[in-house]
């Protein structure tokens, strides 16, 4: 099992890094519809919280392609790693 579940981040890795710079960069469906309806600048303001990687942009990297494939490999090591974490947790909580 364990050995799948590292194919299974390798895998995702190789897809976040070689797909995500191709990514469209049009508005998103509730953007849009806020633009059509008139409320986009309604949620312009100070953010709650600031965005890690902004935009999908790493910083300091020359390449706009290069620096998405590097915020897609993060995000998905951070969401590996959420999931990782929570399974220990839940595995601990109810042991088989």
């Amino acid at each position: 099992m364990k050995k799948l579940t590292w194919l299974g981040l390798a895998v995702a890795l190789v897809l976040a890094a070689c797909v995500s710079p191709f990514a469209c960069g049009w508005f998103d469906g509730l953007e849009r519809v806020a633009e059509e309806i008139g409320f986009l600048s309604r949620g312009e303001g100070p953010p709650l919280l600031n965005a890690p990687i902004p935009d999908y942009i790493f910083p300091g990297i020359g390449g706009e392609r290069v620096g998405t494939a590097v915020a897609g490999i993060i995000g998905t090591l951070a969401v590996f790693g959420a999931a990782f974490a929570l399974a220990a947790v839940l595995r601990k909580r109810h042991p088989s």
